[in-house]
């Protein structure tokens, strides 16, 4: 795969460009499973606002290299874990830790709010913070021997970077959902098929996602822009709501250029020189 144009500006990520259109961001820190430490924390919500910026980014596939997707929380970095110990008053040491806490909440909310989608390629072990960044993601497809546990409280910790909001939503199996956060159970990807957290179980996840993000890349970058935006909302709003919602969006995203070019498209499928070719050029 191709070095993407911004892959040296990233420490503990590799990013490459492997079709027109795809972005792949890996974890790289694979002598530590791909724990994330604090700095590779900051990167991964830098480089999915960075890249989102990029007009020739159409799908972001998120992976790890290595054995695992990824470990979680980097434990032994002790960034995470540093406190205003000057204070005496405990309410107020745990004031002054907030705002590490609500970063590192932005950090992967970033990945969420990525105006392209996300497809997670899921193998070896994903826990903790590993599960936190996959609910993140709009799709995510797993290998058949992929281990997943939601860890933290294992650790002494609530889950507080997004798996407790959005897994419930994302299976829609609250009883499951409440073993598994607080017994940290492991769970295999065949359970995560069974409950709607991963779409298919792929021998190769990462050519699996690499596959469809090409088959998303080929289609509207305006149409796909706006379907994201409106199951976001749909989400966590009522269905008037989200009706109001796309009604709002489509009065003006309609005028686009892609709607006749998809016309064209459909009529030219059967040209062999169309196939080659990136649609929906213009950006």
């Amino acid at each position: 795969m191709e070095p993407h144009r911004l892959d040296s500006q990233f420490k503990f990520l590799k990013l490459s460009e492997p079709r027109p259109g795809v972005v792949v961001v890996q974890l790289d820190r694979p002598r530590k499973r791909n724990a994330i430490n604090t700095e590779g924390w900051q990167e991964i919500g830098d480089v999915f606002t960075s890249v989102a910026q990029d007009g020739a980014c159409r799908c972001i596939v998120l992976s790890g290299i290595g054995k695992d997707f990824s470990a979680g929380i980097d434990i032994t970095d002790p960034g995470f874990f540093s406190f205003n110990d000057s204070d005496a008053d405990v309410a107020r040491r745990g004031l002054s830790f907030l705002p590490k806490v609500k970063q590192m909440q932005d950090c992967f909310t970033a990945v969420e709010k990525c105006p392209v989608p996300v497809i997670a390629a899921i193998h070896g072990n994903c826990i903790g913070a590993g599960v936190d960044i996959a609910c993140c993601c709009d799709v995510r497809l797993a290998a058949p021997e992929t281990t997943f546990s939601v860890r933290e409280v294992k650790i002494g910790l609530a889950a507080d970077i997004g798996t407790l909001q959005r897994l419930p939503k994302i299976t829609g199996n609250d009883s499951r959902v409440r073993e598994l956060c607080y017994t940290g159970e492991f769970f295999s990807s065949q359970e995560a098929l069974s409950i709607g957290f991963i779409s298919r179980i792929c021998p190769n996840p990462l050519a699996g996602a690499i596959e469809l993000a090409t088959k998303i890349a080929a289609s509207s970058p305006v149409a796909v822009h706006g379907t994201k935006k409106s199951l976001m909302y749909s989400r966590d709003h009522s269905v008037a709501e989200g009706l109001e919602h796309v009604a709002m969006h489509n009065s003006l995203a309609l005028m686009t250029d892609d709607v006749p070019e998809a016309h064209a498209a459909s009529a030219n499928k059967e040209n062999p020189s169309f196939s080659n070719m990136l649609p929906f050029s213009k950006l």
